[in-house]
């Protein structure tokens, strides 16, 4: 197995079990460029941010799950699902693709693809 695969594999494992932003932390680069479909964020603390905010709006994850997953020298993909009541009260169930691109055993670009937005 290749060392992207072991870090996808690892980062994908922490996902699965809730441990998203302990994954973001150990994976990925500080110089990271996160898009959701055509949106750029640039750099960690940035995205870090975001991310907060996103989970820091969850009242409720009802299922959080990754589907196939695939690496090819130092790109890797996935399938997610995650739904979840937030806050506001509002339930939302999100498919997605993950698409990473790796250098040095961190992630420095990762697109999510999804149905609108």
């Amino acid at each position: 197995m290749s060392d992207t695969s072991q870090h996808d594999a690892e980062l994908n494992a922490m996902i699965a079990a809730g441990k998203g932003m302990d994954a973001f932390e150990k994976f990925y680069a500080d110089e990271v460029v996160m898009m959701e479909n055509d949106q750029a964020f640039t750099g960690k603390d940035a995205n870090r941010q975001r991310e907060h905010e996103f989970f820091g709006s969850i009242q409720e994850v009802h299922e959080m799950s990754l589907g196939r997953s695939a690496v090819n020298g130092d790109t890797s993909f996935c399938e997610q699902v995650f739904d979840a009541t937030f806050k506001d009260g509002t339930r939302r169930r999100m498919e997605q693709v993950a698409l990473r691109v790796w250098k040095d055993g961190k992630v420095v670009s990762e697109r999510f693809f999804y149905k609108g937005g």
